[in-house]
């Protein structure tokens, strides 16, 4: 494949999709620098492995190479027990990215509320084991099918539905609304 019909390939495959592959980048490192440095690592490995791509799903594809970056990234560039949950400059990013905004038409006294409510959730799912942390961003916030998820994680589509159920069952009592 010549170079110039790599970049069309990479143009039509990944480019669509990297808001995505931010997004979950985030949320598995916790911080948008950290995740930056892993979306841009994806991207180089996509760049070189995209004559390989047959066609599909690539947003999934994409996803992938992502996560798979993301833990190599982690495991050589911090120490085991470090968790990252980001801060509140990377919340309204990621908010902003996902089309949601805090409502303002209440005044600041309803911003400040669903302000600190988001950082709840987000320490929430930080605080979730990373099988489960994992499972719920990609059906919840990159909204991977089961089947995808499965696929992309090496499991049985039961296991994604389990911890996937795990998860959220965890989420509700860490906040206070248990099942």
């Amino acid at each position: 494949m010549s170079e110039k019909a790599r970049a069309e390939r990479f143009s039509e495959v990944v480019l669509p999709h990297l808001s995505d592959a931010l997004a979950l980048a985030r949320w598995l490192t916790g911080n948008g620098a950290d995740a930056e440095d892993v979306v841009q690592d994806a991207c180089i490995k996509a760049h070189a492995g995209i004559s390989g791509y047959a066609g599909g799903n690539a947003r999934a594809w994409l996803l992938t190479i992502v996560r798979n970056t993301a833990y190599t990234w982690m495991s050589r560039n911090r120490p085991r027990g470090m968790l990252a949950v980001g801060d509140l400059g990377d919340l309204d990013e990621m908010a902003a990215a996902h089309g949601i905004s805090v409502p303002d038409e209440y005044g600041p006294e309803a911003s400040l509320i669903a302000k600190a409510d988001t950082v709840a959730l987000e320490t929430a799912i930080a605080a979730l084991p990373q099988p489960f942390r994992e499972t719920l961003v990609l059906r919840d916030i990159s909204g991977l099918s089961y089947r995808e998820i499965a696929a992309m994680l090496g499991v049985p589509m039961g296991t994604v539905m389990s911890r996937l159920a795990r998860a959220r069952s965890l989420l509700m009592s860490d906040l206070g609304r248990a099942p």
